[in-house]
């Protein structure tokens, strides 16, 4: 069960792939700047995965509109993770918790996915400028995506 709304969200250090190299993405960049939205998902080159992260690379603008900014994180490694975001034009940042403590640390890591070993589950945070958790939701499976539009109305609360 992800952890709740009202709770101070955990602080991260991942690493991600870019054309420059591997670079960090931390949650403390955004505290006392915009709003931070978190979309945990199980893995790359699946076909939720990529519907989810192609959507929301796609309406990202409607985030900066509202002071936020979008960060997908998954248990792939940030050389697979660019891979995938490379051959489906994801553009939001991706950021590898290879070492599931992120997920952990958001108590939204599943034990066994299909019989491959621990992965996250799909969950969304919306993380306010102060650190604090606005929003949290984990799917009931990860074949269903989070409720954008109340991801959007929590932001848009925020404003």
């Amino acid at each position: 069960m992800a952890i709740p709304s009202g709770s101070k969200a955990p602080e991260f250090s991942l690493k991600t792939k870019t054309a420059e190299g591997l670079q960090d993405i931390r949650l403390a960049d955004n505290i006392g700047h915009r709003n931070t939205v978190l979309l945990f998902f199980p893995l790359a080159f699946t076909g939720v995965c990529t519907k989810e992260m192609c959507d929301v690379s796609g309406g990202i603008k409607a985030y900066q509109d509202l002071n936020a900014s979008v960060i997908g994180i998954s248990v792939d490694s940030p050389f697979a993770q660019e891979a995938w975001a490379l051959k489906e034009q994801i553009t939001i940042p991706l950021a590898s918790d290879l070492n599931k403590e992120v997920a952990k640390a958001y108590d939204v890591l599943l034990a066994d996915l299909v019989g491959i070993g621990a992965a996250s589950a799909r969950a969304a945070f919306v993380i306010d400028k102060e650190g604090v958790v606005r929003y949290a939701e984990q799917t009931p499976t990860p074949l269903e995506l989070p409720s954008f539009d109340l991801i959007r109305a929590t932001l848009a609360q925020l404003q």
